[in-house]
């Protein structure tokens, strides 16, 4: 346990063990070390009403017990970024960990929560169904097939050159549940991977929709200037390493938005290192 403690705290210094450990990639940061930030924890376009729920957010966390809490937290075992992660300490064992989602329009909200699932049983068949054209259209266009092959079965075939609107809007609908399946499926797959143990959807009074809640999140909405609970989360077992490391990428991103406010470069915090070195 105290080498695992040690680690976090590391974490939360300046270069950690390493002199880039804390410290935002250009892809992530692009330059705003080295720039005065009026605003640190809000990204590049992102709205006020978003900035606001995730405030709100805030405060609603804390004011449950979750003590440590940072902004834009690249979260563990996936490559999803949650808008605000948390963690309430218990004592002597590892506390539990919870991370919320805002949204404040629903095409936002819309792309995370797709099923996937129900995404590939509808690819499926409209896969199914490109096939059955395909095979209508070689029969009736034969001069569509192109002799780019030595054997005339695997000949390919121009079908757009006909612009058939069934087949084109069969494409269409193909790539848009391709897309949504591999793309729109972060509120699932963050249960899936076992990113915490709750998990709240921020969003406003309009935008809220029982049956769009996805299954498993706490629902909280905005009323009156402070959030309100209206669904509770279920419950996720987490195994301790795992919420050990939440907490570690949350005391990363808390050091991030210091460097940011003090404006501490990169080479600040190398000088110093090198000052330090025996």
């Amino acid at each position: 346990m105290a080498e695992e403690l040690k680690s976090i705290v590391v974490a939360a210094v300046p270069g950690g063990s390493h002199p880039r450990a804390n410290l935002p990639t250009a892809a992530e940061d692009s330059g705003s070390y080295t720039e005065p930030v009026r605003c640190p924890h809000r990204k590049r376009g992102e709205t006020a009403a978003h900035i606001a729920l995730k405030r709100l957010a805030l405060l609603w966390a804390q004011s449950r017990g979750y003590s440590g809490c940072a902004f834009e937290v690249q979260l563990p075992r996936c490559r999803f970024r949650a808008d605000l992660a948390a963690y309430r300490p218990n004592g002597k064992e590892i506390g539990a960990t919870a991370i919320f989602e805002c949204k404040q329009a629903f095409p936002d909200l819309r792309r995370d929560n797709s099923c996937s699932a129900v995404t590939a049983k509808r690819l499926e068949r409209v896969f199914q169904r490109r096939q059955v054209l395909e095979k209508i259209l070689r029969i009736h266009y034969p001069a569509l097939r192109i002799p780019d092959s030595l054997f005339s079965d695997f000949d390919s075939h121009n079908f757009a050159a006909i612009e058939h609107r069934g087949y084109v809007r069969v494409l269409r609908e193909l790539s848009a549940l391709q897309n949504r399946l591999f793309d729109c499926t972060k509120f699932e797959r963050l249960i899936r991977y076992r990113c915490a143990n709750l998990f709240f959807l921020v969003v406003s009074n309009r935008l809220f929709r029982e049956p769009e809640i996805p299954f498993g999140w706490g629902a909280l909405i905005e009323s009156e200037g402070e959030l309100v609970l209206v669904r509770k989360p279920l419950w996720h077992e987490v195994a301790s390493a795992n919420r050990l490391k939440l907490l570690e990428r949350i005391a990363a991103a808390g050091t991030r938005l210091l460097n940011k406010q003090s404006e501490i470069t990169f080479d600040d915090v190398c000088a110093a290192r090198n000052r330090a070195s025996p």
